[in-house]
């Protein structure tokens, strides 16, 4: 077999390996890395190499393995952009935290979102009660959003934080 051949398929097929195990273990949307998912990043990565070049460490082999990641990474983001089935089976759906004040705790626990953790989000977007949220969403890129109803004017306010740990995207 040609090295090369043999270099991109072992690559992709590391690459898919990762893909569904991130999604499996809950890391398919990395908001913010703690220290502890840094370490796990970087011991995966050099655990993969050799999967991915075997024996061939040429300069070459490598920009293979690394020029085939970059292109399945496109095609997949490609492919989830246009069909809806697979980016469902690829991606969570938002959760609804918060609704008119009100916690959803059933949400919280699936999504192992801590009570201290939402408190926080709504503290730095300028709320300062539970009551006065009108939503608080935590999106599939594992940032949360809160509409808050603006007492002067009574509109809405948006904004968005970034959570400190990524979500869990598997359900209980």
């Amino acid at each position: 077999m040609n090295p090369f051949l043999d270099v991109a398929l072992r690559s992709l097929a590391v690459y898919l390996f990762m893909f569904a195990a991130i999604r499996i273990f809950g890391k398919n949307q990395l908001s913010q890395l703690n220290a502890g998912d840094i370490v796990l990043l970087l011991l995966i990565s050099n655990a993969v190499q050799n999967a991915m070049v075997g024996s061939n460490v040429s300069l070459e082999g490598g920009l293979v393995a690394a020029l085939v990641l970059f292109i399945a990474n496109f095609v997949v983001k490609k492919i989830i952009f246009k069909n809806a089935k697979i980016k469902s089976l690829v991606e969570s759906d938002p959760e609804i935290l918060i609704k008119d004040g009100i916690v959803d705790n059933v949400k919280m626990k699936e999504q192992e979102v801590s009570f201290d953790e939402l408190e926080e989000a709504v503290r730095e977007h300028g709320v300062e009660k539970i009551e006065d949220v009108k939503l608080a969403v935590l999106e599939v890129d594992g940032n949360i959003s809160v509409i808050s109803m603006d007492k002067e004017s009574g509109s809405t306010k948006f904004s968005r934080r970034r959570r400190k740990f990524p979500r869990k995207s598997h359900k209980y």
